[in-house]
């Protein structure tokens, strides 16, 4: 599959795990059907030490979100354009309503707390898959985000930076 098909490749998988993009009401099963999205080959990226595929987690509060707490899932593809490789971001994003449990959300971002990988895929990404999910487990407040219902969803392809 190229590239571009991605949004599409990533809506199937989170169709299958009973989600819709726009409504997500699930984060564990939108994890899975991440964890099963960043595996799928895509052609068109470049090559993994130049960053040609990967993934993103991240929290926060982000002035593009109008603030709104949230958490996102990217799979992150390098691709050529031009003589320069060019970063675009397939990411869900969930939005959620105020709750004391992540009041503190918005001092994490940038704040050693994102998962960023390139590892290859396969059994190395999958290791880095479960590296993230340990290490969010640790932080109260992206724990909290992870267990609650997210209020909305978002599932976007753009370039990233």
């Amino acid at each position: 599959m190229h590239w571009t098909d991605a949004v599409k490749a990533f809506t199937r998988i989170l169709r299958t795990h009973g989600l819709d993009p726009d409504a997500v009401v699930d984060v564990g099963r939108a994890w899975e059907a991440f964890r099963e999205f960043v595996q799928l080959p895509l052609g068109g990226v470049a090559p993994v030490e130049e960053d040609g595929d990967g993934f993103i987690v991240q929290w926060g509060r982000w002035s593009w979100d109008d603030g709104q707490p949230s958490l996102g899932f990217t799979r992150q593809v390098g691709v050529w354009e031009e003589g320069e490789v060019e970063l675009w971001g397939v990411e869900l994003t969930l939005y959620y309503g105020e709750d004391p449990a992540w009041a503190g959300l918005g001092s994490l971002a940038w704040n050693d707390s994102m998962g960023f990988d390139f590892d290859p895929i396969g059994p190395e990404r999958s290791v880095a898959l479960d590296g993230i999910a340990a290490f969010v487990a640790t932080i109260p407040e992206v724990r909290a985000l992870w267990q609650a219902v997210p209020v909305s969803s978002a599932l976007k392809m753009e370039r990233a930076g």
